[in-house]
């Protein structure tokens, strides 16, 4: 699954940065995100994510659910087949 998907899945607001330019490689986008945990400035590109305010990032929806609600693994898997 793509991460900026699983971004729509799992943020209560998202909106896409029209503005961003990116640097190494030509699909990735910046995704402003808001959740119950706070405010997320997101890079995607395909299924990788990396947050620039936290400096972390990851390989897949699961990982991006875990950071942005901070859930468990399993809790992660969870909340992604429910939708």
């Amino acid at each position: 699954m793509p991460a900026c998907d699983a971004l729509a899945l799992l943020a209560t607001h998202v909106k896409l940065d029209p503005t961003y330019l990116p640097v190494k490689h030509d699909h990735s986008r910046r995704w402003h995100a808001s959740t119950t945990l706070g405010e997320f400035e997101i890079l995607t590109t395909g299924p990788k994510w990396y947050d620039t305010r936290a400096r972390a990032g990851g390989g897949g929806a699961i990982d991006l659910a875990m950071h942005v609600l901070d859930l468990s693994f399993v809790d992660a898997v969870k909340r992604l087949t429910s939708r």
